[in-house]
This record gives C-alpha cells, structure tokens and sequence, in this order.
C-alpha cells in the first residue's frame, strides 16, 4: 500500500469517530427540495439556504409548481440567496424537464441528471449521495478541494480531476460520508485562511499543518 492509501485508509478510519453525525446540511425532506436547495447553495451558505427554503418549499411543492412559477415571482423568493435570476432560471427548466420527461419525480441515475439543465456533477452527486444513498461519485466543493489538497490527496484544483484520484484512494462506500466529514472538518477546523492546527484531530496525517505551524502560512502539501 502506497503512502497515499494509507493515509486514506487512516483519515478513514479516524473522521467517523470525530464526526459520528456528520451529514448534509441543506435541510430537505425529498429529491425534488435537496435538487433545489443544490442550486440555490451555489456561492451561497448553507444556512441562508435554510432561512430561504421553509417557504419556498411550503409554496412550491412539486416539479410542476417549480416549472411554472412566474419568473420575477421565484426570483423575489429566492433573491437572497444570490446569483437568484440564473438560479430561478435552472429552478425552473430543471423543474420542466423533470415534469415533461420524468413524470415530475427526479430521477436517480448520474446520466439523466446531468441532462437536467443547470445541474452538473457536483449538484448530481449531492442528490445521488443523499436523497437516494446512492456512492455514485464524490462532491467536491470548496471545502473538500482546499482540504484533500492540504491533506496531501491531489495536486488537482479541478473539480472533476480531484474527485477522480479522491476516487481511486477512498472505498466507494464511504464517497458520500468522505464529502460531509471534509465539510464538516473544513466549517468546524480547517478554515481557509487560519486553520486551526493546533487542535486538529488528524494533524498527525496532514503534511500540511506542520508547514503552517512552522511558517503561519496556510498552503497545499504535495502528494507521496
């Protein structure tokens, strides 16, 4: 076993016992809300998405409520989300889509995702992963990029390049659980531009946190 893996296996092993409830935090009770709340999260926080999405959630309650909401009327419901004409404007081709040609039930494969407009892999992972349990892929967002970099996992910035070796080194029973634990490490520990280091539960394993110690400067370790 290489470095790499085991330094995988290991970060494995450790991240269940530091965060025994780890999850998504988007609040949603089916496909169809954790779809939305997806969008709605680019660059924005999870918790604003939360504040927004009880009455979103309440007035649209179907594909079919989503697809045909008055564009300026979903806009204004979502307007504090950010970026809200571009995301009302997926909400609602997404929503048409899923109408016309899944029977208004979103559907559970990585390829008829991906053909809803406005989602990508990322959005198509979180749905997969936590509203049907399916390991289908690994979610990279913000927060898993900077720390399997830091981690020593990838020398990728690309996403989809980084989830690839994230792939090749984590069990696919864990992809789903590997993105929560790394979000959660990355909110609670890891912060982007002062990690706290010096509490780390698995400062041990990252290569990273003796670089920053020493210098004070927070930077990606290399990969062994």
């Amino acid at each position: 076993m290489t470095k790499l893996a085991e330094r995988a296996k290991q970060l494995v092993e450790l991240f269940p016992k530091i965060y025994p409830g780890a999850h998504c935090e988007l609040d949603f009770k089916n496909p169809l809300q954790l779809l939305v709340a997806t969008i709605l999260s680019a660059q924005c926080t999870d918790k604003r998405v939360n504040v927004v999405t009880p009455r979103l959630f309440a007035k649209y309650k179907s594909a079919a409520a989503f697809a045909s909401a008055r564009p300026g009327k979903l806009e204004d419901d979502i307007r504090s989300t950010g970026f809200f004409r571009n995301k009302a404007r997926s909400i609602r081709a997404a929503a048409a889509a899923i109408e016309k040609d899944h029977q208004g039930r979103v559907p559970e494969t990585m390829e008829e995702l991906r053909q809803l407009p406005g989602v990508g892999r990322k959005t198509a992972n979180v749905v997969l992963g936590n509203a049907f349990g399916k390991d289908e892929g690994i979610v990279v967002d913000t927060h898993v990029a900077r720390l399997s970099q830091r981690l020593g996992l990838t020398r990728q910035s690309d996403p989809e390049k980084i989830e690839r070796d994230l792939m090749k080194i984590i069990p696919r029973e864990h992809w789903t659980n590997w993105s929560h634990w790394l979000i959660w490490h990355g909110r609670r520990r890891c912060f982007a531009r002062k990690p706290d280091c010096a509490n780390c539960e698995v400062f041990r394993l990252c290569p990273s946190g003796k670089v920053f110690l020493r210098t004070g400067k927070a930077a990606r370790a290399a990969t062994n």
